[in-house]
């Protein structure tokens, strides 16, 4: 393995999960609406949960394809 495959490596998983890292701060704070939420229903706050959850999945599964 050459030096400059190792630097490409790592540069790829820093960059990766710098992407992660951002993409979910990204969701978490439109989910948050940007200040404290508002008194919701369990069931409302369930639903927002689950949201996030699959807005997560599918950010993972569009970065994996753009593999």
């Amino acid at each position: 393995m050459s030096l400059d495959s190792i630097i490409n490596m790592l540069t790829r998983m820093i960059t990766r999960r710098a992407m992660a890292w951002g993409i979910n701060k990204g969701i978490g704070r439109i989910a948050k609406s940007g200040g404290k939420p508002a008194k919701v229903s369990a069931k409302r706050a369930r639903d927002m949960r689950a949201g996030v959850k699959r807005a997560r999945q599918a950010a993972r599964l569009t970065r994996r394809i753009g593999r």
